[in-house]
Formats: C-alpha cells, structure tokens, sequence
C-alpha cells in the first residue's frame, strides 16, 4: 500500500470577505488585551505571588512578603487606572460594532433586489464600513452610531455643508471624511477596471431621526438606514449588470487580496 499523504490544508480556495465592523472589532480587542488582560494577569500574578509568600510566612523560615505585597498592590493599582481609564473607550467600541452589524444586516437586504454588498472594506489607514453597487449605482456606507440622550426627541440636522446635533459634536467632519472615501473607491475602480464609476458617499445614523434642510443635494445622503432602500429606489438604474458584476468583481479581488496579505489589519 503506498503512503497515505497527511499534509492537510483548508478546503476554503479563497478567504471569506469581512463582515460587518471586522475592523473596529479588532480594534476593541487589542485594546482589550493590552489595557485590561495584561495589568490583570500582572495583577493576579503577583497577589498570588504575594499569597505563597504569606504562607510561607508562618513556616519556621519566615521569608518576609513585604516586597512581594508591595507589587501586588502596585499591580492591582495599575490595572485598576488601566480599566478606568479603557472602559469607557471598550464601551464606545462595542456600540459602535453593534451599529455596523446592525445596518449591515439591513443592508444584505439590498441583495434581493440586485445590489451586491460589501463590508469593511480596508484601505491605507482607515476602512469603508460598507459598499454597495447595484443598479443605482455605487455607493460608500458610512455608520455613525451617536449615542442619544435619555430624554427628548433628539435629531441630526444636514445642511448640505455640515452635520449638527445639539446633543453630540463630533470630533472629526463626518462629510469630509464620506467624500474622502467615496473619491479613493472611486480611484479604486477606475484603475482596476479602466471605467469611471460615480461613487455616491452615505452616511446613516442608527436609531436617529433626520432632517435635510433646503441646502442639502443628491450628492451626499445623511440618512437613517431604512430610509436608504427609498432613497435607491427613486434613483434611476444607472448601471447595467455587466457593469455591477466588473466593480463587485475587482472590488472583491481587492478585498481578498488586502486580507491575504496583511490580514486586513488597518495599516
């Protein structure tokens, strides 16, 4: 008989494409490893440290845990700050995750209807929450997951020139940061495909009313994401099936090719 090969490898032929705040979740779990689960084994380390040293206190020998106290207690400080100082960040994080799978669940919703979806989508230091090409177009989805207060009828107010709230400010233009990703996908595309595509920017706010005042254009949509299917539905089909198959096709050979070779870590 001759021998039997045991080399094994994955039936998988190409890795699968990222899911829905792939990105942040990684983010969310380095910060996680390196504020809260290092100072707490450093912490536990060295209690139980100091723990034998009580112990062996009481022998005849009675080697002195003053030192070995003295870390403990430094340790368990430490990571008492670190956890104070992370918590609120983790927390910020996981509401953020929650709101991409969110309105990226809704969004596999398009599919039925034509559209070809992506998620997190990694570029040069920073990602696309979602992407969407189908029949009206090519679009770039950007989740904003704001918290609300607990009392009143809050809302997000879009001009055409900025976003307001009387609640939250945000740290960074959300509009200047939609555009920006809307113009590198579009660069995306035109190289790998050698066609234009006119790459529409959105931005959603989960959970949020919104309300677009006379300034606000077609160009870029701020929207809550069960109003998107409406605001697709009243753009005319712009491209053809070919068309919507080319850009899925590259954008999806990107999106495996940035995974193969950096593990789709932002760079």
């Amino acid at each position: 008989m001759g021998k039997i090969n045991k080399t094994k490898r994955s039936p998988l032929k190409d890795k699968p494409l990222r899911y829905p705040g792939q990105s942040l979740l990684q983010q969310r779990n380095d910060l996680f490893d390196s504020k809260i689960l290092a100072p707490l084994v450093a912490a536990m380390m060295f209690t139980t440290l100091a723990g034998i040293e009580w112990l062996r206190y009481f022998r005849p020998s009675k080697p002195s845990p003053l030192a070995y106290t003295v870390l403990a207690f430094l340790a368990i400080a430490y990571f008492g700050y670190q956890s104070w100082k992370t918590l609120p960040q983790l927390k910020k994080m996981n509401q953020g995750i929650d709101g991409e799978k969110a309105v990226g669940q809704y969004l596999e919703r398009l599919r039925e209807d034509g559209y070809q979806v992506f998620h997190d989508v990694i570029g040069d230091g920073f990602n696309l929450d979602h992407v969407v090409i189908g029949p009206a177009g090519v679009f770039t989805v950007e989740t904003k997951t704001w918290s609300k207060p607990d009392r009143g009828s809050p809302k997000i107010v879009f001009d055409g020139e900025s976003i307001k709230s009387g609640y939250m400010k945000p740290n960074r233009d959300p509009l200047i940061q939609a555009r920006a990703q809307s113009a590198w996908l579009r660069q995306l595309l035109e190289e790998s495909t050698g066609k234009h595509y006119n790459v529409r920017p959105v931005i959603v706010f989960p959970g949020w009313f919104i309300e677009s005042t006379k300034g606000a254009n077609n160009k870029l949509w701020v929207l809550e994401p069960k109003a998107l299917p409406k605001f697709l539905s009243n753009v005319p089909d712009l491209m053809p099936v070919e068309d919507i198959k080319l850009a899925s096709y590259h954008l999806s050979r990107f999106v495996r090719s940035r995974e193969k070779n950096n593990g789709g870590a932002l760079l």
